[in-house]
């Protein structure tokens, strides 16, 4: 009996080792749970719009300026005109037409405009050929007198020093400057002496079109 006892274990044991494998081999074929996690939304597209380009800036017509007018194709209606003292140009078809206060691509637009009821598809070029009106005036006890071109920035000290110098007679203490502007005139003291020396630099405004510099 002892010794059928001692075979039946040996059974038992060989049994148990031949089905470890088995579910060892189960075990690792096991496949991994899925993540719950998902991929992250794409970010919302953004609804600001982009930023708003510049008005266009230019030169600004006025009275005095000649402009060239050019309609391709059609030389009967292109022409060179001056501005008129009223703001207003003369062309063919179109008559007066106001050019003052606009640039010049502003005025091509117009011009244009108005060309489509007597012409298919105008190509209209405006080009500024004399800025006159660009211009200042020095009067009275000064060795040249007269009409001179404003640079940009030019300051009444800069102004009279294209007069070529005073006369012995100029009272350099009363100078002064003469603006139109809005239908009224207005008039701006000058002390050369003061300015010369670095004091009340203020009077030594910058010129405007049309300004007038008088040298009593």
């Amino acid at each position: 009996m002892g010794r059928g006892r001692v075979l039946i274990r040996l059974a038992i044991v060989l049994v148990g080792l031949s089905l470890a494998p088995a579910a060892y081999s189960q075990k690792a074929e096991t496949p991994p749970a899925k993540s719950d996690q998902t991929a992250p939304a794409p970010a919302a597209k953004s609804d600001e719009k982009p930023p708003v380009q510049p008005a266009e800036t230019g030169y600004v017509i006025s009275p005095g300026d000649v402009l060239a007018v050019q309609v391709w194709k059609e030389p009967d209606v292109s022409a060179a005109v001056p501005v008129r003292p009223d703001g207003k140009i003369s062309l063919p078809l179109l008559g007066d037409v106001q050019a003052a206060g606009l640039t010049a691509s502003a005025l091509t637009a117009d011009l244009t405009e108005g060309l489509k009821k007597f012409i298919d598809s105008p190509q209209v070029a405006v080009i500024i050929t004399q800025v006159n009106s660009q211009r200042f005036y020095i009067t009275g006890e000064v060795n040249r007198g007269g009409t001179y071109p404003l640079e940009p920035g030019m300051t009444v000290l800069q102004g009279l020093s294209s007069a070529g110098g005073f006369t012995p007679f100029a009272n350099l203490k009363k100078v002064y400057v003469l603006r139109q502007a809005n239908g009224q005139q207005t008039k701006y003291p000058f002390n050369y002496k003061e300015v010369v020396k670095g004091k009340k630099t203020a009077q030594n405004i910058r010129l405007l079109p049309g300004d007038t510099i008088v040298v009593p």
